[in-house]
Parts: structure tokens; sequence; C-alpha cells
């Protein structure tokens, strides 16, 4: 009898080690993400979260190791190649300009034009972009006030993380990245985004890395935890069957003390 095939690995980091001068900020780092898999990676200042982020869409190069995408290893270079991998990722600043409407946000870099033989020049194809800035955002169940022709200036900080975000999951194709997310939202506004981190991934079937410090936030979407700790993995752990608690253990260092001194 065949076993269940074991799906491949959308995402494989491997080993990848990163220093600046003197200082090694990544030691070897290996993990894998599955396909509609919710990562959470975790760890204190400095434990190489942020640099790991980077590498993976291709603003820093490793120092060696590997970095594959469905497989194939991905050429460093700058982020734009990544994006033309399916490399979304979304950082604290968000990347949005605040006079710009909804819309002109989802093609930011990226405009639909319309192109008159008569003329060399090309202009916005608004109508178009904000049609399909519409429908993403119904899609995900978005509540946004006004339409896509809204200025971000007038959005609220949750609408406009949730507006980041929908961006990315409008242009990903195979795996996103988000970097503190939830970082100072309400309540309401850190459980609408974290409801959207696991709709896309759920029933977009899209991988998703997120880098938080909010352990319980987490552990809410998160299938599983990687904990960071001075540039090294120690821990990977289910995130139905861990705790808040076991999380900030090993972060700081405490479990693995514990575990030492006892063995």
């Amino acid at each position: 009898m065949t076993g269940a095939s074991v799906p491949v690995p959308v995402l494989e980091i491997e080993n990848v080690v990163k220093r600046f001068g003197a200082i090694e900020a990544l030691k070897g780092v290996s993990f894998t993400l599955g396909p509609g898999e919710i990562l959470g990676l975790v760890g204190d200042n400095g434990a190489g979260k942020s640099t790991l982020l980077k590498i993976i869409s291709g603003a820093l190069d490793p120092t060696s190791g590997s970095v594959k995408l469905n497989g194939e290893h991905l050429e460093f270079g700058n982020p734009a190649q990544q994006r033309q991998a399916g490399i979304e990722a979304v950082y604290q600043d968000l990347g949005l300009v605040g006079n710009l409407d909804v819309a002109g946000n989802f093609f930011l870099g990226r405009e639909l034009r319309l192109r008159d033989h008569r003329s060399p020049l090309a202009f916005l194809n608004k109508r178009a972009m904000r049609l399909q800035a519409r429908d993403a955002i119904a899609r995900l169940h978005i509540t946004i006030p006004g339409s896509v022709a809204q200025r971000v200036n007038s959005l609220s900080g949750g609408q406009r993380q949730a507006v980041a975000i929908a961006r990315a999951a409008f242009w990903k194709r195979e795996l996103l990245l988000l970097d503190e997310p939830t970082a100072a939202l309400g309540v309401e506004a850190t459980a609408e985004v974290g409801h959207l981190i696991m709709k896309i991934a759920k029933e977009e079937n899209v991988p998703i890395i997120v880098v938080s410090h909010d352990i319980a936030e987490v552990l809410k979407v998160a299938d599983r935890v990687v904990v960071l700790r001075q540039g090294e993995v120690t821990a990977e752990l289910t995130g139905s069957e861990t705790s808040a608690a076991e999380v900030v253990g090993y972060i700081t260092g405490t479990i693995a003390q514990e575990t030492e001194e006892g063995g």
C-alpha cells in the first residue's frame, strides 16, 4: 500500500548564515513552509527575525546557505526579483502613499495604462485599477469606509494595515511575508487583521510568515512557531500545542537552561 504523498514545501530555508563584519546575525537557520501554512517567526530584539525576512524577500544576500521556492534556488539581488518569483512582503511602514487612493496604492509601481496609438503617451487606466482593487477587497471581506477611491490617509491604522496586506495578497502567487502586522493596533483591529491572515492562507492556499513580538496573537493564527535566539533556531513548535509561556521560555533561554541543568 502506498503511503500518502507529502506536499513539496513551498519555501525551504537551508543552513542560512548572515554575517555583518564580525557579527553573525544568523547561524545556520533551517526550516520549511508548506502550502497554506502560517508560520510564526518569533524572538527577542536582535534574534535575527528581520534579517531573515529581508533575505527571503531579496533585500539582503545571505553569507551562505540557500533559499528555495518550490524547489528552485532563489537568485538574490533586489526585492523586485523576489516579487517576480511570487513573494510579497509587508513591513511595518506598510509602504503606502497617503495622498493616493486605495486603488492607486494597490497598483503602486505596477499601474495599468491605456495606450492610444495616436499618441506616444500612456494614461492611467483608473477604472480598471479601481474595479480590480474593489473585487480583491470584497473577496477578502475587508471593511473600508467609502470606496477604493478613498485616500489612504483618511483611513484608520487597522484599515491601512488591511489595505497593505490585501495589496500583497492581490499580487502574491507563492509566499506572503508580514513584519509586525498588528503593531500599534487596537484589540478590534488586531482581531480583524488576524482573521484576514487566516483567510488568505486557508482560502487562497498561500503560505505566510508572520514576524511579531505579540506572542498571544501569533498563537491565534500560526500553525507552527519557529523561535530564533541569537541567530539560531532554538525551537520549532506546533501552534495549537504550545503556550505563550513556553514560547517566551525558549525566547529567553530559560527552558533550554532548565533542560540542560536537569539532564
